[in-house]
């Protein structure tokens, strides 16, 4: 489906705003501060360039939300989706934005503020209500985005199916021979050729180089007898793709199919222990499990997922320690990996999301060990 024909409305983004108001109550806050963003996006569909001109949404719990803007973006911000469910106060160059803010706050108050607020803006809130106090988002109400109704859902499946359509054409270019950005930038070009709007990483990690999770693919030559991880996601209807494969150029050795293995019968376990009421940590210590007993334990250097929405990388997060219960409709990534240094890494990522039954995944692309040319 394209979702442009099933966009949401001013009254999404009004039960949106409300129910953030009120998680802000139930938690004990005053209101939220939201400053342009993912967390902007979400709730009111607007999505500023971000600049040290301040623009900021108040929201608190029996109040109507506010959508603070420079005089000369206010034309902008009343086309936005949820521009009908907010009032617009405009300010003008020359003037204090602060001062024009402090009224909507609780002088006293303690505030949620969304995670990219510039410091400028809030030490200027705070020079004209000395007495308020703040806490990011991610702290104060980590869960805010984390579980998607039906249409999120359905964008979320359709950016899944574009990364994997874009993985099935990849393994049809030539690998040898060719640089890692090359490879990345064909990558790119396919999500957007299936209908991404925004690529936001494209990871090709060549031999020893994909025994770094986060490498950047470079002017390394990709060879015969590599292994290569690819990484790659982005936006497509202002949701997130983020999916991971890991193919062979020729026949792989013994050893390098066997890793491959343990990772997918990791990816596997981690898979099935994502079930409602089980904690975050518990698909991590799944997925872990199965590769610490073939002898690679410390060789998994990373959480074994995190969540996605209108940003590829938010809350929750599949790591020890984080005994928050899954619940449906919260979508993340399951995607161990072992990364043997300086030789080769393997990773496999599928994004899932959780259901009443069990969870369902938004990538089946083949989770073989594929072999390129």
């Amino acid at each position: 489906m394209d979702h442009d024909s099933d966009p949401f409305t001013a009254a999404d983004y009004a039960a949106r705003m409300a129910a953030a108001a009120q998680a802000a109550a139930d938690a004990g806050l005053a209101g939220l501060l939201v400053a342009p963003g993912p967390d902007l996006a979400h709730l009111t569909g607007y999505r500023p360039v971000d600049t040290e001109r301040l623009t900021l949404l108040v929201l608190a719990a029996g109040q109507e939300p506010v959508l603070v803007v420079p005089a000369l973006e206010a034309p902008d911000a009343e086309k936005s989706p949820g521009a009908g469910a907010l009032t617009l106060r405009d300010w003008a160059d020359g003037k204090n934005p602060y001062a024009v803010t402090s009224p909507l706050l609780d002088v006293t108050g303690r505030f949620g503020v969304s995670d990219n607020t510039w410091a400028l803006h809030l030490l200027g809130l705070q020079r004209e209500l000395p007495n308020t106090s703040y806490a990011s988002l991610t702290d104060a109400l980590p869960m805010l985005r984390a579980v998607k109704d039906e249409r999120e859902l359905a964008r979320l499946a359709a950016a899944g199916e574009a990364a994997d359509a874009a993985y099935e054409q990849i393994l049809h270019v030539p690998f040898a021979g060719r640089r890692e950005s090359d490879v990345a930038a064909d990558l790119a070009a396919l999500l957007r050729v299936h209908g991404h709007s925004q690529v936001d990483f494209t990871v090709v990690g060549s031999g020893p180089n994909g025994a770094n999770p986060h490498h950047e693919a470079g002017d390394r030559v990709i060879g015969q007898g590599d292994m290569v991880v690819l990484d790659f996601g982005g936006l497509k209807d202002g949701y997130g793709s983020d999916i991971s494969r890991t193919v062979h150029v020729g026949e792989p050795t013994d050893e390098e199919q066997r890793v491959h293995d343990i990772v997918r019968e990791a990816q596997l376990a981690g898979v099935a222990a994502a079930r409602t009421g089980a904690a975050c940590q518990d698909v991590d210590r799944a997925a872990r499990a199965v590769i610490t007993e073939f002898g690679y334990g410390e060789q998994f250097i990373h959480r074994t997922g995190h969540g996605i929405g209108v940003t590829t990388h938010e809350p929750p997060y599949m790591v020890e320690g984080e005994e928050r219960l899954l619940v449906p409709g919260m979508c993340f990534s399951v995607e161990p990996g072992i990364y043997l240094p300086g030789r080769f890494g393997v990773r496999i990522e599928d994004i899932i999301t959780v259901t009443t039954s069990g969870c369902r995944s938004f990538n089946n692309a083949s989770r073989e060990l594929a072999v390129v040319e």
